[in-house]
């Protein structure tokens, strides 16, 4: 049966893709999005090209999930809520408090408030979780024990130990964090994503409807904003070398992430909002790669044909985590998908269409000097 989807942030990178999934398989599609200026430039009409992508899609209504008269409006005939909306950056996260948890938590609660208290089509509820919830997620000690290891200290990554530490143990080894793992977010930003989940989990159910999450990794891919300088290492690192500018690589550059391309991220949320078995469950999204900082750099210059100047600065913020890798085997045993586009082939995709766009003015350096002022990037 056809659905009508609202999709909350739907005018973003992800969003966008997802409203012409739902489209092509005839859904109708709903998207409430506020068009902030970080993603869309000051004129989104005339200047966002995913704004632009969404005509004929969908039905673009310009308004916040911050307001409830805004969320009435959307929800008008929706049977499916994707749930992306949400201020993300793990740095920006950590100076802008109160807007991230109003936006994130307070969002989600008004979009729970009306689904319980007014007449609604809604029967499932989607939410878009984060890799960040689980702080720094799943190591193996030498003895072969499941640990899951606190925030880095300080004072130990001033002296130049970037390494993850448990209590009363030696090295550590990372492996796959799966859906049952401890959730200890290391950042406001984390700490939103998991009560916006809680919240979904928790509530969707008692009021009759499906609830799914999916926790994202680092979602890459062609669309993905050049211009905000919170978007991650892969959008930051382009300008960079577009720009014949130096790159300073954080830490010791063997911190890793797990780098997940935006049509398998788009496959497996369609999965969840329409597959009947996705139904009360909660699914990593992922490559179950680890790729370094280091790894990245190279990837880049690789694809780019040129490079640039590195510098190993030993620098790093407050809030970020070490490492990160999903365990995405629930995926596959219940969906029966598997994100299959490697880092590379989807990095020569990614840059392909980043030569196709025009160079950004740089904003990286001022969300850097943001944190530097506030003590959080050393």
């Amino acid at each position: 049966m056809p659905e009508h989807v609202l999709i909350t942030g739907g005018a973003g990178f992800i969003g966008t893709r997802l409203a012409a999934r739902f489209a092509q398989d005839g859904h109708a599609v709903t998207v409430l999005d506020s068009l902030i200026p970080q993603v869309h430039g000051d004129d989104p009409q005339q200047t966002s090209p995913l704004l632009r992508s969404l005509r004929g899609i969908a039905d673009v209504i310009e308004g916040t999930v911050t307001s409830t008269d805004d969320l009435r409006r959307a929800l008008e005939g929706a049977t499916v809520v994707v749930h992306l909306a949400a201020e993300t950056g793990t740095g920006q996260s950590m100076y802008e408090i109160d807007r991230y948890v109003e936006t994130n938590v307070g969002g989600t609660a008004k979009l729970l408030d009306v689904l319980a208290n007014e007449p609604n089509s809604v029967h499932r509820v989607v939410i878009a979780s984060s890799r960040s919830i689980y702080g720094e997620g799943a190591y193996r000690t030498g003895d072969g024990r499941l640990v899951y290891p606190g925030h880095r200290a300080d004072a130990d990554m001033a002296a130049g130990d970037f390494d993850v530490h448990h209590p009363g143990e030696g090295v550590l080894s990372l492996v796959p964090t799966d859906e049952d793992a401890k959730l200890h977010p290391s950042s406001v930003y984390g700490i939103t994503k998991q009560m916006q989940e809680s919240l979904v989990m928790t509530v969707a159910p008692t009021i009759g409807k499906d609830s799914v999450s999916v926790r994202y990794q680092n979602v890459y891919g062609p669309g993905q904003s050049l211009k905000n300088p919170y978007t991650g290492i892969l959008s930051i690192f382009s300008t960079l070398i577009r720009q014949g500018k130096e790159i300073n690589i954080f830490e010791d550059g063997e911190e890793s992430r797990d780098f997940v391309y935006i049509d398998d991220v788009v496959e497996a949320t369609f999965l969840a909002a329409t597959d009947p078995r996705a139904a009360g469950q909660t699914f990593n999204v992922g490559s179950g790669v680890a790729t370094t900082v280091n790894e990245v750099v190279a990837a880049l210059f690789d694809a780019f044909g040129r490079d640039v100047p590195t510098r190993v600065s030993g620098n790093y913020r407050l809030g970020d985590i070490r490492h990160n890798v999903a365990d995405t085997s629930r995926l596959k045993e219940v969906l029966g998908f598997t994100p299959r586009t490697e880092f590379r082939e989807g990095l020569r995709a990614f840059v392909e269409w980043v030569l196709s766009e025009p160079i950004e003015v740089d904003g990286y350096q001022r969300s850097l000097d943001e944190m530097s002022k506030r003590n959080l990037l050393k």
